[in-house]
């Protein structure tokens, strides 16, 4: 399973992970409790039960580079173009907007 923690300006709204029965994200309880919650993207309104499923969610594969930089980042971390979820936790930690991908160590 891979894991990634997601920030909306610097707190941790919730997490985005990976598994064989496909993509899931959750907000983390703490974020929804908050007073000053918002979604980190309209397609995934505030809720407490977790989203899930087969493909990568659209906002999420949205902040993956494309053309040139995606080709860098591809060759440069021999990454596979097709593993959205690897090239997501390598190229979006530090995204441009409000949004950040932090990669998490799961066993």
């Amino acid at each position: 399973m891979r894991k990634a923690a997601i920030q909306l300006s610097n707190r941790t709204a919730g997490w985005l992970f990976e598994n064989e029965e496909g993509y899931h994200f959750e907000y983390d309880p703490l974020y929804l409790a908050s007073e000053n919650a918002e979604p980190v993207s309209v397609t995934l309104p505030l809720r407490a039960s977790v989203y899930s499923s087969k493909i990568l969610f659209p906002f999420f594969d949205g902040l993956i580079p494309e053309g040139w930089l995606l080709e860098v980042a591809e060759k440069n971390w021999k990454l596979n173009p097709r593993d959205r979820m690897g090239l997501l936790l390598s190229c979006c930690r530090d995204c441009i907007g409000a949004v950040s991908v932090v990669p998490l160590i799961t066993e």
